[in-house]
Order: C-alpha cells, then sequence, then structure tokens
C-alpha cells in the first residue's frame, strides 16, 4: 500500500477498494502516516465524496483500528443512542436507564461539549466520585449488572478516529459527511452494537442547521451502520431552543434527576426521551410497536425503576448510593442565581439557541480550549420554552453564576438571545421525521 496513490486516486474522484482503505487505515492506526498525508486524504474526501461501499468500508476499518468489546454473557439486546450534539440536551442522561429499566443492555460511550454543544460526560463529572473511564471489566460489570453504564471513550476503542479527528479539527474537514458517519459509527461498533438509534439535531443550535443536510446525513449514517451490521435507524429533532429548561452541567443534572422523579412531564424534552426509548424498544425487538415502546416507557418511569437503574449505575461507577435523595448534598450551587426578565410583553417566539450555548461557555461551563477547567456550578435553569406569555419584567429563566458581575453579563446576554412577539408564534414539532 502506498499512501500517496491512494490519496491521488481519492483527489481524482476514484472510487477505492475496500482493502486499500483498510490498509491505510491500519497505517494512520499504526502512526505510519504523516499528519500531511492524513490531512490530504481527509480534503480528497472532503471535495470528492465516497460512496456508501467506501464508507462502509472506512467505518468498519476504523473500528477494527483498536478493541472490540464483547458481551456473549449478557442475555439482553445490546443498544444505544447517539445525538449530534444540542443545548441543553440531557436526553442520554434519562434514556439510558430508562432504556435499562425495560431489558435493554446500553453501554454508552458519551463525549465532552463540542463548541457551544453541552457534553454529557461534562455533566457526569457534577457527580463526586463518578468516574468516566472505569476500566474495561468495571464498565463490563456496570453494564451486566446496572443493565447500563454511561462512560467516556478510551484510547482502544476505535484510536483511527482519534488521529484521524484530531486532524480534521485543524485542516477544515470536520464537516465531510462521509467522515462525520465513519467516525460516529466506529465507536458504536467498536462498542459492541446489536441496535442503535440516532438523533440527528436541526436548528440554529445544531451543527447541522440546514434541513436537507440533516436529511442527507441522517439516511448516511441509517445506510451505513446497517451496511456494517447494526441494525440502526434515525429521528430528526429539532434545536432551534434548547431542549431542556437548563443549559448547564450541574443545572441539567438536577433536571436529569427531576425527569426521572416525573417532574418534567408534557415537555418537549419528555417527548423526545419517550420516543428515542420507544424506537431503541422497537428495533431491539422488544416492543412490538412504538405505542407499546413508548407505554413500556412511561412506566418504567412511574414505577422508580429507572430511577432505581440511574442510582445503582451512578454508585457502582463511584458516585453517591443517595444522590437521587439528596441532590443537594452532592451537586455544587453557583454563588449567585439571578432572574433574566423579559425585556417587554408578548410571545417567547424565538431564540438563537447557540448563542445560550455560547453563553454557557461564557460563564465557564464549557471550554475554549481542552484543556481548559469547566466550572460545573454555572449555566440556566427555568428557561421557559418557546410559545409561552410573558410580561415585561417576568423571569424567563435564572442564570447561575461565579460572581455577580459574570451573572449581569450573562443575564444580559441571554435576554438578547430571546425574540419576544405580539403575535402567537407558530412552533416546528420536536420530532419531524423518521429515517
Amino acid at each position: 500500500m502506498i499512501p500517496q496513490e491512494i490519496i491521488r486516486r481519492k483527489r481524482d474522484g476514484d472510487e477505492l477498494d475496500p482493502a486499500d482503505i483498510r490498509s491505510f487505515i491500519a497505517a494512520l492506526a499504526a502512526g505510519h502516516l504523516s499528519e500531511g498525508q492524513i490531512g490530504a486524504f481527509a480534503m480528497a474526501v472532503w471535495f470528492k465524496g465516497m460512496s456508501r461501499e467506501e464508507i462502509v468500508a472506512l467505518t468498519l476499518a476504523m473500528a477494527d483500528s483498536g478493541d472490540r468489546l464483547q458481551w456473549a454473557d449478557i442475555d439482553r439486546p445490546i443498544a444505544d443512542k447517539h445525538s449530534t450534539g444540542g443545548v441543553g440536551d440531557n436526553v442520554s442522561l434519562m434514556l439510558a436507564p430508562i432504556a435499562a429499566a425495560c431489558g435493554l443492555a446500553v453501554p454508552m460511550i458519551s463525549g465532552r461539549g463540542l463548541g457551544h454543544t453541552g457534553g454529557t460526560l461534562d455533566k457526569l463529572e457534577s457527580i463526586p466520585g463518578y468516574m468516566i473511564t472505569p476500566d474495561a471489566r468495571l464498565f463490563h460489570k456496570v453494564v451486566k449488572q446496572a443493565g447500563c453504564a454511561i462512560i467516556g471513550q478510551t484510547g482502544a476503542l476505535a484510536p483511527a478516529d482519534g488521529r484521524l479527528y484530531a486532524v480534521r479539527d485543524v485542516t477544515a474537514t470536520v464537516d465531510s459527511i462521509p467522515l462525520i458517519t465513519a467516525s460516529i459509527l466506529s465507536k458504536k461498533l467498536a462498542a459492541g452494537l446489536q441496535t442503535l438509534v440516532l438523533d440527528v439535531k436541526v436548528g440554529n443550535g445544531a451543527f447541522m442547521a440546514d434541513r436537507a443536510q440533516a436529511e442527507i446525513l441522517a439516511q448516511s449514517l441509517v445506510e451505513v451502520a446497517n451496511g456494517a451490521g447494526v441494525t440502526t435507524s434515525a429521528l430528526i429533532t429539532d434545536m432551534n431552543q434548547p431542549l431542556a429548561d437548563a443549559a448547564g452541567n450541574a443545572v441539567e443534572m438536577r433536571n436529569c434527576l427531576d425527569f426521572l422523579a416525573g417532574g418534567k412531564a408534557d415537555t418537549r424534552l419528555e417527548t423526545v426521551v419517550l420516543a428515542f426509548a420507544a424506537e431503541m424498544l422497537v428495533t431491539s425487538g422488544i416492543a412490538p410497536s412504538s405505542e407499546e415502546g413508548e407505554g413500556m416507557a412511561r412506566r418504567a418511569l412511574s414505577s422508580g425503576r429507572a430511577a432505581e437503574v440511574f442510582a445503582r449505575m451512578v454508585s457502582m461507577l463511584g458516585g453517591p448510593a443517595d444522590l437521587i435523595e439528596n441532590p443537594d448534598r452532592y451537586l455544587a450551587r453557583a454563588p449567585v442565581e439571578k432572574p433574566v426578565p423579559a425585556a417587554r410583553s408578548g410571545w417567547l417566539a424565538g431564540c438563537d439557541a447557540r448563542g445560550i450555548g455560547v453563553s454557557v461557555i461564557d460563564l465557564g461551563g464549557g471550554r475554549r480550549h481542552p484543556a481548559d477547567r469547566i466550572d460545573h456550578r454555572v449555566g440556566f435553569s427555568e428557561l421557559l420554552p418557546l410559545g409561552t406569555r410573558v410580561s415585561a419584567g417576568e423571569p424567563i429563566a435564572l442564570v447561575h453564576a461565579a460572581d455577580d458581575a459574570a451573572a449581569q453579563r450573562a443575564a444580559a446576554a441571554l435576554a438578547a438571545h430571546y425574540r419576544i412577539t405580539e403575535e402567537q408564534p407558530e412552533l416546528s414539532p420536536v420530532i419531524s421525521t423518521r429515517i
């Protein structure tokens, strides 16, 4: 295998043989390629694209570049969900224990915040003692005994993806659908999944603001995952406003605990969580229909079984056993909490969800550089949903900040991110398309 020949052929628009793709990725994982060669390959793919067969081959080669998890001793379907990222998107925190309470095994490998979007791992690190990188033996034990485990990716899983992504990040090739597809799915294949459900976000708070592009990405992910042997479906969901009524880390963890206690009924968040639970149960063959699956998920919530699974997972991964009963003992609060008043009377008609995510970063709740430390206490809570009628001066959110000056800045920024009109708005459905 001559790397420059593979690069040249893709540059010229040729379709690469699966064997050549495997050789290139094996050389990448082994450290035998220069960053220039990796960047040139990524740029060639960005410009020329890949066929479905090429993307399947790339995904499989990256998944095979490290360890593959095995679950032979677990007699439940092995399932997971992945989101392309949003603001106030803490679905995974509730979905994993609900799905586990309904009979699935959920080895969920999650990520940190990326850009303006929050990260599941950062939220979990709000919990004192919680281990996001347990060894493989403990990870397996938690999945088997608790039913689910939400952890971070180790260097042993799809290591080729880590090196390729690092180069893509500095060569303007992140937004390539073939490379996004292979990056997401290689980690999921390495996790040993049997079924997968994808949450592809679209809107001003998503990486895909354009619906047509979101549908193309969803179609690519579904076709490639199924082509690689993992039964997969996708739902396209709205990200033109924060999904939960909180955005941050500890505040979203509190939101999760409230949800598991039944406190977030009839919200957009509940709609999405239950829809994905139903999709996971149907895809895995546990529920015969979406209606039956949603009913199972609701019963897992109302009975307290989902909360019990979450508590067991947290305890087994080093967190406090009584987190659900005593959240205030463990989840730190910011020193300053300040209401954000509505600028005028009217209807909350629109918001800049991406701007809200950036405001969380400005408070210290996200990273501008990989080495930045996060203040898990800060963020926004009690965010009113779009379509709410408000009076001038009425709180539309609560800022959690490290000091008064930061709270003042964040409150002004958040108010500016919302549009208030005299006319009641027509809102898009939170779930629009199934692929």
